[in-house]
Protein backbone atom coordinates (compact mmCIF):
# COMPACT_ATOMS: atom_id res chain seq x y z
CA UNK A 1 0.00 0.00 0.00
CA UNK A 2 1.03 3.60 -0.70
CA UNK A 3 2.09 5.41 2.39
CA UNK A 4 -0.36 7.33 4.14
CA UNK A 5 1.40 10.33 4.60
CA UNK A 6 2.27 10.70 0.70
CA UNK A 7 -1.68 11.55 0.41
CA UNK A 8 -1.65 13.89 3.41
CA UNK A 9 1.31 15.62 2.09
CA UNK A 10 -0.45 15.90 -1.50
CA UNK A 11 -3.59 17.60 0.15
CA UNK A 12 -0.78 19.85 2.07
CA UNK A 13 0.38 20.75 -1.26
CA UNK A 14 -2.54 21.62 -3.02
CA UNK A 15 -3.63 24.03 -0.40
CA UNK A 16 -6.50 25.68 -2.48
CA UNK A 17 -8.14 22.90 -4.38
CA UNK A 18 -8.16 21.12 -0.98
CA UNK A 19 -9.75 23.82 0.93
CA UNK A 20 -12.46 24.33 -1.87
CA UNK A 21 -13.02 20.98 -1.95
CA UNK A 22 -13.65 20.59 1.55
CA UNK A 23 -15.72 23.77 2.33
CA UNK A 24 -17.97 22.36 -0.62
CA UNK A 25 -18.29 18.95 0.83
CA UNK A 26 -18.78 20.91 4.58
CA UNK A 27 -21.57 23.12 2.85
CA UNK A 28 -23.67 19.94 1.63
CA UNK A 29 -22.99 18.54 5.62
CA UNK A 30 -24.06 21.78 7.45
CA UNK A 31 -27.35 21.74 5.09
CA UNK A 32 -27.75 17.75 5.67
CA UNK A 33 -27.11 17.83 9.11
CA UNK A 34 -29.03 20.79 9.75
CA UNK A 35 -32.11 18.97 8.10
CA UNK A 36 -31.35 15.80 10.27
CA UNK A 37 -31.73 18.33 13.54
CA UNK A 38 -34.85 19.72 12.33
CA UNK A 39 -36.18 16.16 12.16
CA UNK A 40 -34.78 15.90 15.83
CA UNK A 41 -36.81 18.89 17.15
CA UNK A 42 -39.89 18.06 15.42
CA UNK A 43 -39.74 14.45 16.93
CA UNK A 44 -38.69 16.14 20.60
CA UNK A 45 -41.19 18.68 20.36
CA UNK A 46 -43.94 15.96 19.56
CA UNK A 47 -42.69 12.81 21.95
CA UNK A 48 -40.87 14.58 24.53
CA UNK A 49 -43.88 14.63 27.03
CA UNK A 50 -46.05 12.33 25.79
CA UNK A 51 -45.91 9.33 28.53
CA UNK A 52 -46.69 5.76 27.33
CA UNK A 53 -49.08 5.46 30.02
CA UNK A 54 -51.01 8.90 28.93
CA UNK A 55 -53.82 8.88 26.60
CA UNK A 56 -56.06 11.78 25.07
CA UNK A 57 -60.20 11.69 25.01
CA UNK A 58 -61.89 13.43 21.92
CA UNK A 59 -65.38 13.66 20.94
CA UNK A 60 -65.81 10.83 18.28
CA UNK A 61 -65.58 12.19 14.63
CA UNK A 62 -63.09 14.73 15.81
CA UNK A 63 -59.40 14.92 14.38
CA UNK A 64 -58.25 17.46 17.17
CA UNK A 65 -58.88 19.19 20.20
CA UNK A 66 -59.70 22.43 18.43
CA UNK A 67 -62.74 20.75 16.83
CA UNK A 68 -63.77 18.34 19.77
CA UNK A 69 -66.23 19.13 22.93
CA UNK A 70 -68.08 16.47 25.18
CA UNK A 71 -70.56 17.91 28.16
CA UNK A 72 -69.13 18.00 31.46
CA UNK A 73 -70.70 15.45 32.65
CA UNK A 74 -69.40 12.96 30.70
CA UNK A 75 -65.56 13.63 32.34
CA UNK A 76 -66.60 11.54 35.35
CA UNK A 77 -67.17 8.50 33.50
CA UNK A 78 -63.86 8.81 32.07
CA UNK A 79 -62.57 7.88 36.05
CA UNK A 80 -64.69 4.91 36.35
CA UNK A 81 -63.00 2.19 34.57
CA UNK A 82 -60.68 0.34 36.40
CA UNK A 83 -57.34 0.72 34.40
CA UNK A 84 -57.30 4.27 35.02
CA UNK A 85 -54.66 5.27 37.58
CA UNK A 86 -55.89 5.53 41.59
CA UNK A 87 -53.55 8.97 42.02
CA UNK A 88 -55.66 12.02 42.35
CA UNK A 89 -55.67 14.19 39.67
CA UNK A 90 -54.58 11.65 36.95
CA UNK A 91 -57.82 12.78 34.82
CA UNK A 92 -58.20 16.21 33.58
CA UNK A 93 -60.59 18.05 31.30
CA UNK A 94 -59.45 20.76 29.37
CA UNK A 95 -60.61 23.81 27.03
CA UNK A 96 -58.46 24.51 24.07
CA UNK A 97 -58.76 27.56 21.87
CA UNK A 98 -57.25 29.74 19.59
CA UNK A 99 -56.53 33.48 19.18
CA UNK A 100 -55.28 35.55 16.32
CA UNK A 101 -52.28 37.58 17.02
CA UNK A 102 -49.88 39.91 15.18
CA UNK A 103 -46.49 38.85 15.34
CA UNK A 104 -43.72 40.63 17.41
CA UNK A 105 -40.95 40.93 14.73
CA UNK A 106 -42.03 43.89 12.83
CA UNK A 107 -43.80 42.05 9.91
CA UNK A 108 -47.44 42.07 10.50
CA UNK A 109 -47.94 38.67 9.94
CA UNK A 110 -50.43 37.15 11.85
CA UNK A 111 -50.95 33.79 13.19
CA UNK A 112 -52.95 32.07 16.23
CA UNK A 113 -51.73 31.73 19.54
CA UNK A 114 -53.01 28.62 20.96
CA UNK A 115 -55.03 28.84 24.58
CA UNK A 116 -55.25 25.95 26.98
CA UNK A 117 -57.50 25.99 29.86
CA UNK A 118 -56.96 23.47 32.53
CA UNK A 119 -57.33 22.82 36.09
CA UNK A 120 -55.17 23.46 38.79
CA UNK A 121 -54.39 19.68 39.11
CA UNK A 122 -53.21 20.17 35.33
CA UNK A 123 -50.07 21.11 36.53
CA UNK A 124 -48.87 17.96 38.44
CA UNK A 125 -50.29 16.01 35.47
CA UNK A 126 -47.74 17.48 33.05
CA UNK A 127 -44.62 17.12 36.30
CA UNK A 128 -42.53 18.17 33.17
CA UNK A 129 -43.46 22.19 32.99
CA UNK A 130 -41.64 24.06 34.82
CA UNK A 131 -41.49 28.07 35.69
CA UNK A 132 -38.85 29.96 33.98
CA UNK A 133 -40.09 32.68 35.89
CA UNK A 134 -42.66 34.44 37.79
CA UNK A 135 -45.30 32.56 39.19
CA UNK A 136 -48.02 30.08 38.37
CA UNK A 137 -51.80 30.94 37.56
CA UNK A 138 -53.95 31.29 40.80
CA UNK A 139 -57.15 28.61 40.32
CA UNK A 140 -60.19 31.15 39.53
CA UNK A 141 -58.55 34.36 38.88
CA UNK A 142 -57.91 35.58 35.02
CA UNK A 143 -53.79 34.86 35.48
CA UNK A 144 -52.11 32.71 33.00
CA UNK A 145 -48.59 31.54 32.26
CA UNK A 146 -47.03 31.30 28.56
CA UNK A 147 -44.32 28.77 27.17
CA UNK A 148 -40.83 30.14 26.43
CA UNK A 149 -41.07 29.98 22.82
CA UNK A 150 -43.58 32.61 22.19
CA UNK A 151 -42.57 34.88 25.13
CA UNK A 152 -43.02 38.57 24.07
CA UNK A 153 -42.71 37.04 19.91
CA UNK A 154 -47.05 38.41 19.71
CA UNK A 155 -48.83 41.63 19.93
CA UNK A 156 -52.26 41.87 22.04
CA UNK A 157 -54.99 41.38 19.66
CA UNK A 158 -56.75 43.80 21.25
CA UNK A 159 -55.38 46.55 19.51
CA UNK A 160 -52.86 48.02 22.18
CA UNK A 161 -49.70 47.36 21.15
CA UNK A 162 -48.45 45.47 23.71
CA UNK A 163 -46.52 42.34 23.89
CA UNK A 164 -47.49 38.86 25.67
CA UNK A 165 -45.49 38.90 28.02
CA UNK A 166 -45.32 38.81 31.87
CA UNK A 167 -46.59 42.13 33.58
CA UNK A 168 -48.75 42.31 30.25
CA UNK A 169 -52.42 41.34 29.27
CA UNK A 170 -54.40 40.59 26.51
CA UNK A 171 -58.09 40.18 25.36
CA UNK A 172 -59.16 36.86 25.01
CA UNK A 173 -62.45 38.05 23.36
CA UNK A 174 -63.16 41.75 23.71
CA UNK A 175 -62.95 43.09 27.43
CA UNK A 176 -61.99 39.40 28.66
CA UNK A 177 -58.44 39.65 29.90
CA UNK A 178 -55.87 37.50 30.73
CA UNK A 179 -53.36 38.49 32.69
CA UNK A 180 -49.73 36.96 31.63
CA UNK A 181 -47.75 36.17 34.90
CA UNK A 182 -44.91 33.49 34.68
CA UNK A 183 -43.44 31.88 31.35
CA UNK A 184 -42.73 27.76 31.57
CA UNK A 185 -40.88 25.52 29.78
CA UNK A 186 -41.81 22.04 29.13
CA UNK A 187 -38.96 19.84 27.56
CA UNK A 188 -39.06 21.76 24.32
CA UNK A 189 -42.47 20.31 23.73
CA UNK A 190 -45.30 22.30 21.67
CA UNK A 191 -47.04 22.95 24.92
CA UNK A 192 -44.06 25.79 25.22
CA UNK A 193 -46.02 27.54 21.82
CA UNK A 194 -48.55 27.86 24.59
CA UNK A 195 -50.86 30.15 27.09
CA UNK A 196 -52.07 28.11 29.99
CA UNK A 197 -54.48 29.66 32.26
CA UNK A 198 -57.34 28.59 34.49
CA UNK A 199 -59.84 26.49 33.00
CA UNK A 200 -63.02 27.74 34.23
CA UNK A 201 -62.13 31.14 33.66
CA UNK A 202 -60.94 30.64 30.26
CA UNK A 203 -64.97 28.56 29.53
CA UNK A 204 -66.55 31.90 30.93
CA UNK A 205 -64.34 33.96 28.48
CA UNK A 206 -65.09 31.55 25.38
CA UNK A 207 -68.57 31.10 26.60
CA UNK A 208 -67.86 27.78 26.73
CA UNK A 209 -68.93 26.37 30.18
CA UNK A 210 -70.65 23.57 29.92
CA UNK A 211 -68.14 21.88 27.89
CA UNK A 212 -64.34 20.01 27.19
CA UNK A 213 -62.25 19.88 24.59
CA UNK A 214 -60.65 17.01 25.87
CA UNK A 215 -59.63 14.88 28.74
CA UNK A 216 -56.13 13.77 29.43
CA UNK A 217 -56.01 9.78 31.34
CA UNK A 218 -53.23 8.67 32.95
CA UNK A 219 -53.64 4.59 33.21
CA UNK A 220 -52.52 2.33 35.43
CA UNK A 221 -50.06 0.68 32.86
CA UNK A 222 -49.70 1.11 28.96
CA UNK A 223 -50.58 -2.01 28.48
CA UNK A 224 -54.21 -1.18 29.89
CA UNK A 225 -54.53 0.88 26.78
CA UNK A 226 -56.93 -1.25 24.55
CA UNK A 227 -59.21 -2.26 27.29
CA UNK A 228 -59.64 1.21 28.50
CA UNK A 229 -59.94 2.45 24.60
CA UNK A 230 -62.44 -0.61 23.91
CA UNK A 231 -64.70 0.08 27.39
CA UNK A 232 -65.11 3.72 26.40
CA UNK A 233 -65.81 3.65 22.92
CA UNK A 234 -68.43 0.97 23.02
CA UNK A 235 -70.20 3.25 25.73
CA UNK A 236 -72.61 5.25 23.40
CA UNK A 237 -73.86 7.09 26.45
CA UNK A 238 -70.06 8.39 25.65
CA UNK A 239 -69.61 8.66 22.13
CA UNK A 240 -65.68 9.28 22.43
CA UNK A 241 -62.70 8.12 20.69
CA UNK A 242 -59.31 7.33 22.77
CA UNK A 243 -55.97 7.86 21.68
CA UNK A 244 -52.54 7.40 23.26
CA UNK A 245 -51.22 11.01 23.92
CA UNK A 246 -47.84 9.96 21.35
CA UNK A 247 -50.20 8.89 19.06
CA UNK A 248 -52.11 12.01 18.83
CA UNK A 249 -49.62 14.71 19.06
CA UNK A 250 -47.57 12.74 16.21
CA UNK A 251 -50.61 12.69 13.68
CA UNK A 252 -51.23 16.26 14.65
CA UNK A 253 -47.64 17.39 12.92
CA UNK A 254 -46.98 14.49 10.52
CA UNK A 255 -48.05 16.57 7.75
CA UNK A 256 -45.40 19.87 9.23
CA UNK A 257 -43.15 17.68 10.12
CA UNK A 258 -42.88 15.41 7.01
CA UNK A 259 -42.90 18.68 4.35
CA UNK A 260 -39.79 20.44 7.17
CA UNK A 261 -37.57 17.19 7.02
CA UNK A 262 -38.15 16.70 3.48
CA UNK A 263 -37.39 19.84 2.08
CA UNK A 264 -33.70 19.99 4.04
CA UNK A 265 -33.36 16.50 2.62
CA UNK A 266 -33.92 17.60 -1.01
CA UNK A 267 -31.84 20.53 -0.63
CA UNK A 268 -29.06 18.46 0.85
CA UNK A 269 -29.50 15.30 -2.50
CA UNK A 270 -29.18 18.61 -4.61
CA UNK A 271 -25.78 20.35 -3.12
CA UNK A 272 -24.90 16.75 -2.44
CA UNK A 273 -24.76 16.69 -6.28
CA UNK A 274 -22.80 19.60 -6.95
CA UNK A 275 -20.39 18.89 -4.11
CA UNK A 276 -19.88 15.07 -5.70
CA UNK A 277 -19.28 16.83 -9.23
CA UNK A 278 -16.98 19.34 -7.59
CA UNK A 279 -15.02 16.50 -6.03
CA UNK A 280 -14.81 14.49 -9.01
CA UNK A 281 -13.13 17.36 -10.95
CA UNK A 282 -10.42 18.14 -8.35
CA UNK A 283 -9.53 14.47 -8.23
CA UNK A 284 -9.45 14.33 -12.18
CA UNK A 285 -7.51 17.62 -12.28
CA UNK A 286 -4.88 15.80 -9.46
CA UNK A 287 -4.69 12.93 -11.82
CA UNK A 288 -3.80 14.83 -14.65
CA UNK A 289 -1.05 16.71 -12.59
CA UNK A 290 0.21 13.98 -10.65
CA UNK A 291 0.88 11.64 -13.81
CA UNK A 292 4.71 11.11 -13.30
CA UNK A 293 4.09 10.66 -9.34
CA UNK A 294 1.77 7.48 -10.37
CA UNK A 295 4.14 6.58 -13.22
CA UNK A 296 7.06 6.62 -10.12
CA UNK A 297 5.23 5.17 -7.79
CA UNK A 298 4.19 2.16 -10.33
CA UNK A 299 7.50 2.00 -11.20
CA UNK A 300 8.18 1.48 -7.68
CA UNK A 301 6.35 -1.53 -7.66
CA UNK A 302 3.05 -0.49 -6.46
CA UNK A 303 0.05 -2.32 -8.13
CA UNK A 304 -3.07 -0.80 -9.82
CA UNK A 305 -5.12 -1.54 -6.35
CA UNK A 306 -2.69 0.21 -4.13
CA UNK A 307 -2.79 3.19 -6.27
CA UNK A 308 -6.58 3.67 -6.39
CA UNK A 309 -6.97 2.73 -2.44
CA UNK A 310 -4.27 5.66 -2.26
CA UNK A 311 -6.32 8.14 -4.23
CA UNK A 312 -10.02 6.72 -3.18
CA UNK A 313 -8.17 7.37 0.93
CA UNK A 314 -7.47 11.23 -0.35
CA UNK A 315 -11.35 11.45 -1.38
CA UNK A 316 -12.18 10.16 2.14
CA UNK A 317 -10.17 11.96 3.48
CA UNK A 318 -11.32 15.72 1.91
CA UNK A 319 -14.70 14.29 3.03
CA UNK A 320 -13.71 13.98 6.83
CA UNK A 321 -12.39 17.11 6.72
CA UNK A 322 -14.94 18.46 5.34
CA UNK A 323 -17.69 16.70 7.72
CA UNK A 324 -15.78 18.45 10.58
CA UNK A 325 -16.04 21.51 9.26
CA UNK A 326 -19.87 21.16 8.47
CA UNK A 327 -20.93 19.88 11.29
CA UNK A 328 -18.54 22.59 13.42
CA UNK A 329 -20.87 25.07 12.05
CA UNK A 330 -24.01 23.35 12.22
CA UNK A 331 -24.13 23.86 16.08
CA UNK A 332 -24.82 27.28 15.41
CA UNK A 333 -28.35 26.48 14.56
CA UNK A 334 -28.98 25.22 17.78
CA UNK A 335 -29.41 28.77 18.59
CA UNK A 336 -32.31 29.32 16.38
CA UNK A 337 -35.97 28.73 16.40
CA UNK A 338 -37.98 27.85 13.12
CA UNK A 339 -41.87 29.11 13.55
CA UNK A 340 -44.38 27.63 11.85
CA UNK A 341 -48.21 27.57 11.71
CA UNK A 342 -49.19 23.77 11.87
CA UNK A 343 -51.96 23.41 9.10
CA UNK A 344 -53.47 20.30 10.86
CA UNK A 345 -54.36 22.54 14.06
CA UNK A 346 -54.28 26.26 12.80
CA UNK A 347 -51.91 26.92 15.69
CA UNK A 348 -48.14 28.02 15.95
CA UNK A 349 -45.60 25.87 16.53
CA UNK A 350 -41.82 26.34 17.88
CA UNK A 351 -39.40 23.87 16.54
CA UNK A 352 -36.02 24.09 17.56
CA UNK A 353 -32.45 22.62 15.79
CA UNK A 354 -31.59 19.69 18.57
CA UNK A 355 -28.29 18.06 18.61
CA UNK A 356 -28.44 13.99 18.58
CA UNK A 357 -24.61 11.47 18.22
CA UNK A 358 -26.99 10.07 15.40
CA UNK A 359 -26.76 13.42 13.61
CA UNK A 360 -23.31 13.63 13.88
CA UNK A 361 -23.01 10.02 12.73
CA UNK A 362 -25.10 9.90 9.47
CA UNK A 363 -23.78 13.31 8.13
CA UNK A 364 -20.40 11.44 8.82
CA UNK A 365 -21.53 8.49 6.82
CA UNK A 366 -22.88 10.75 4.30
CA UNK A 367 -19.95 12.62 3.62
CA UNK A 368 -18.01 9.75 3.47
CA UNK A 369 -20.28 7.76 0.96
CA UNK A 370 -19.92 11.59 -1.23
CA UNK A 371 -16.08 11.23 -1.23
CA UNK A 372 -16.45 7.72 -2.30
CA UNK A 373 -18.36 8.61 -5.80
CA UNK A 374 -16.60 11.51 -6.42
CA UNK A 375 -13.38 10.01 -5.93
CA UNK A 376 -13.53 6.42 -7.46
CA UNK A 377 -13.98 7.16 -11.02
CA UNK A 378 -10.66 9.25 -10.77
CA UNK A 379 -9.16 6.70 -8.56
CA UNK A 380 -9.92 4.30 -11.33
CA UNK A 381 -8.36 6.08 -14.21
CA UNK A 382 -5.08 6.80 -12.21
CA UNK A 383 -5.13 3.17 -11.47
CA UNK A 384 -4.95 3.04 -14.89
CA UNK A 385 -2.32 5.06 -15.93
CA UNK A 386 0.68 3.18 -17.51
CA UNK A 387 4.33 3.35 -15.66
CA UNK A 388 6.01 4.33 -19.20
CA UNK A 389 3.64 6.42 -20.40
CA UNK A 390 3.61 8.17 -17.14
CA UNK A 391 7.48 8.24 -17.27
CA UNK A 392 7.31 10.14 -20.82
CA UNK A 393 4.45 12.62 -19.94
Amino acid sequence: MVPLRYNIRSLLVRKVTTFATAFGIALVVFVFAGALMLNEGIHKAIHSTARPDNVIVLRKGSDNELSSGFPNANLALLTSPPQVSKAPGMVIGEIVSVVTAERNDGSSAISNLTIRGMPEAGRAFRAEATLVSGTWPKPGTDEAVIGRAINGRFLDPGGTGKTIEPGNSFDLKRNRPLRIVGVFEASGSTHEAEVWGDIDVIRKHLGREAIYSSARVRLSSPADYDSYKDTLERDPQLSVKVQREADYLASQSEQIAGFLSGMGIVLAILFSLAAMIGAAITMNAAVANRSREIGTLRALGFGKLAILMSFLFEAILLSVIGAAIGCAFVLILTQFRISVLNFQTFSEIVITFAIAPKVFIVSLIFSIGMGLLGGLFPAIRAARISPVEAMRA
